[in-house]
């Protein structure tokens, strides 16, 4: 199985949390000692690999062709005095 590759979105969302939920952990836990800078780091690693899978990847679209207008065999046939009555006229007029 061809695993996908990660978004700009996913990326950026997954850096930011490393970042700042290293500096949270560090300054909350006030460690100075190298195991809990390094359990920091993997919790911080760790939350910002979930927050990066966690956003939406975007979908595929397919496109279907829509046509903009009825095909000319499923149009009703429009009488001549109906659009040059109809062209000119506002609801006023047509009620007069």
């Amino acid at each position: 199985m061809d695993m996908p590759r990660p978004t700009a979105a996913q990326f950026a969302y997954g850096s930011c949390t490393v970042i700042f939920s290293t500096l949270a952990m560090l300054l909350l836990s006030q460690t100075s000692s190298g195991p809990g800078i390094a359990l920091v780091a993997v919790a911080a690693l760790t939350l910002g690999l979930l927050v990066a899978m966690t956003v939406p990847q975007p979908g595929r679209r397919t496109l279907t062709a829509v046509p903009s207008h009825r095909p000319a065999a499923d149009r009703e046939p429009v009488q001549a005095s109906r659009v040059a009555a109809g062209a000119g006229e506002t609801a006023r007029g047509r009620a007069a």
